[in-house]
């Protein structure tokens, strides 16, 4: 590895140098999505950041293994009913088409944004039995007790033993949630509110269920990760990464789990990225305060001007910390496009230079290198894209400064551009994970164009027919292949 990582710690609340369990390995995990919906914006910040982290790791030489799994089944809602029984009521499907429909959707948004897949995506309808292994094995510690066919993890008990440790990653007191704690009605046999659920019995209507020792139910939502980060990177690794909005209670359950089963520790860093605003609020379907990608790809929102691309999308959350909150705003978006679009320029101009200097650099070519390596420094620092991104701005200055004269060529050696090429290459691609729209689009965008005109005038036919079946499998066709098509006055536009 080259220079020390220092990343924030949401266990001890400060950054600290990591140091991996095992040289030249890091275990990853990060909680996907409950796949019951379509993936929303947060998810998509949250998820980008975690990419461009794991994209990071590997560029210092790392061997990752990068676990995010698939909630399917025991995520409950404020009613206590289970998300995705709820969807597949909602839908009329079974739940497991709830779960492979908009699975399929998060991934093929994944791949918009140039999202790296997981080594590893386990679903929790998949290890039931390690998840009941997990139960068992709290309940034999004493950390838990079953009530009517549940089973509840005792948190007193749990603070007993381990010297008040419940909370330390959220800095919630015991006190503070029998205070707070409302009692679900699914959850009436419990002790003491402050206790949760690890498995819970199923209901008459309740569609999700497996048998267990306990009489027939389903998972508890925080016992899933517990059960399936240990099953796949062991009883202790290396991080744990999710939203903030994770922290309490589905993260302090799990540290409580992993405990209460084994005695480990589990995760030894928890990295949390931060909230998604939209003009400074809350995002709220209640409002109206919120978007979803597929508007901001298409422009279809009134809150915004313009339509901005995944890669657009992706430059513009590079801007903001991971662990700051991101506000969205029309004109922060055009702000953000327009520096996409200034850095795939000042790309193109890079290429076309060739060096003039000798062996020895002069002013210009020591001031790329040394923008270079600030901007991999800023990286090293807890992930700080911005200001990373800060630093390689700097060097577009100089850049189309040189390409334009006012810098002269002949104070960079040509050993020196080469390099410099490769390695700001490695970052905005491989480390930030952008892609140049602009060259994409000349490769294919001419055969593209003649393909789109001739399914469009298709579609258009279909609807002067008023063959509405065929005009709508024509642009759902489009969408699962990614091009989204928008009718307006003067016809329909598409944008892939």
């Amino acid at each position: 590895m080259s220079n020390d990582l220092t990343l924030y710690n949401s266990l001890s609340r400060q950054k600290e140098v990591f140091k991996p369990i095992t040289e030249g390995h890091i275990g990853l995990y990060v909680c996907g999505p409950t796949v019951y919906s379509d993936v929303h914006l947060g998810n998509v910040r949250t998820f980008t950041s975690f990419d461009i982290i794991y994209r990071y790791l590997l560029h210092k030489g790392y061997k990752v293994r990068y676990v995010r799994n698939i909630t399917d089944v025991g995520h409950l809602t404020d009613e206590g009913e289970d998300k995705m029984s709820k969807g597949a009521r909602v839908a009329k499907l079974e739940p497991m088409e709830v779960a492979q429909k908009y699975t399929f959707g998060f991934h093929e948004m994944m791949r918009r944004f140039n999202n790296k897949p997981p080594s590893i995506e386990p679903r929790a309808s998949g290890h039931i039995i390690e998840q009941i292994e997990m139960v068992q094995d709290i309940l034999k510690n004493g950390y838990a007790y079953e009530s009517n066919g549940s089973v509840y993890f005792d948190v007193a008990a749990f603070n007993e033993k381990n010297d008040g440790r419940y909370g330390e990653l959220s800095g919630r007191k015991i006190d503070e949630l029998i205070a707070e704690s409302r009692e679900l009605k699914s959850q009436s046999d419990k002790r003491n509110p402050s206790d949760f659920a690890i498995w819970m019995k199923a209901g008459e209507d309740h569609i999700l269920r497996w048998n267990s020792p306990w009489g027939e139910g389903f998972p508890g939502w925080h016992l899933e990760c517990s059960a399936m980060s240990t099953k796949y990177l062991g009883e202790e690794f290396d991080i744990h990464g999710g939203g903030n909005d994770l922290k309490f209670p589905h993260h302090e359950n799990e540290i409580a789990q992993n405990a209460g089963s084994c005695g480990c520790g589990g995760a030894r860093y928890w990295m949390h990225t931060n909230m998604l605003l939209m003009n400074g609020r809350k995002m709220s379907k209640s409002d109206g305060n919120t978007i979803t990608p597929q508007q901001l790809f298409t422009g279809d929102s009134p809150h915004v001007t313009d339509s901005f691309s995944p890669m657009n999308l992706r430059f513009f959350m590079l801007q903001t910390h991971y662990r700051s909150q991101m506000d969205l705003t029309d004109e922060a978006l055009q702000a953000g496009k327009k520096g996409y679009t200034r850095l795939m320029e000042a790309w193109a101009n890079l290429q076309k230079l060739e060096g003039q200097g000798g062996a020895q650099n002069g002013t210009v070519g020591k001031e790329l290198e040394a923008g270079l390596a600030a901007a991999y420094a800023e990286m090293d620092d807890d992930f700080n894209t911005p200001k990373a991104l800060a630093k390689v701005f700097e060097l577009v200055s100089r850049i189309n400064a040189l390409k334009g004269g006012q810098l002269s060529l002949k104070e960079v050696s040509k050993e020196t551009l080469e390099k410099f090429k490769t390695s700001l290459g490695t970052l905005l691609f491989d480390v930030f994970g952008l892609m140049d729209e602009g060259e994409a689009a000349g490769a294919s965008g001419d055969t593209l164009s003649k393909v789109m005109d001739l399914v469009l005038d298709l579609r258009a036919q279909a609807r002067a027919e008023k063959n509405w079946t065929m005009s709508d499998k024509l642009r759902d066709a489009l969408n699962d292949a990614g091009i989204t098509v928008k009718d307006g006055k003067d016809g329909a536009e598409w944008t892939v």
